[in-house]
């Protein structure tokens, strides 16, 4: 029909969407027990809070971001029949892996200084919400790998968006997990 308004549908995979659903509930049930814990121990978490970097999360944040964007503009690179979506993908996994060695360098400098997760309600809930979303970040990272291979063999293009699509979905959740964890755990007071 002419003049009708194009299909619409839902970027990536139901089954990617059933995920991230998934994924949003779990951690929605961790940021909520981070919140009643804290308001039933205030001086527990502030004490924990307080030996928090703000820096190092607002540097995290920044990563998560422009990875996300980079994965857009892979994305549209595959819908445009741009030549270069790989460079995108790749831009995305360099990002998180700057993600991933600022957190690992928080870590293990929390352990050196004697961190341990069960020595208070802040450390375990701590750790479990940024441990949870470093391994998220992981699983991103070996996305992006994959994308970078997919991307470089021509597999993906306008007609086979799907994947494309899904990885940066995937991702996107990743990032608006930090969005709430960060200003949760590192800001609020």
């Amino acid at each position: 029909m002419k003049g009708s308004a194009p299909e619409q549908r839902l970027p990536g995979d139901l089954v990617v969407w059933l995920l991230v659903l998934a994924e949003l509930l779990t951690f929605a049930l961790l940021f909520v027990s981070f919140a009643v814990a804290r308001r039933v121990q205030p001086e527990v978490f502030a004490a924990g809070q307080a030996t928090l970097d703000i820096g190092h999360g607002l540097a995290n944040t920044l990563a998560l971001v422009a990875a996300s964007a980079f994965a857009a503009a892979a994305v549209r690179a595959h819908r445009f029949h741009r030549h270069g979506a790989w460079q995108w993908w790749a831009c995305a996994l360099l990002a998180a892996l700057a993600f991933l060695g600022m957190k690992s360098l928080e870590f293990a400098g929390r352990f050196r200084a004697g961190f341990d997760w069960a020595d208070s309600t802040f450390n375990m809930l701590y750790f479990m919400l940024t441990g949870f979303h470093y391994l998220h970040v992981v699983v991103g990272c070996l996305v992006f790998v994959a994308m970078i291979r997919g991307a470089r063999s021509g597999r993906y293009s306008a007609q086979f968006i799907r994947t494309p699509e899904s990885a940066a979905v995937f991702w996107h959740m990743v990032d608006l997990l930090w969005m709430v964890l960060f200003p949760l755990v590192y800001i609020i007071r």
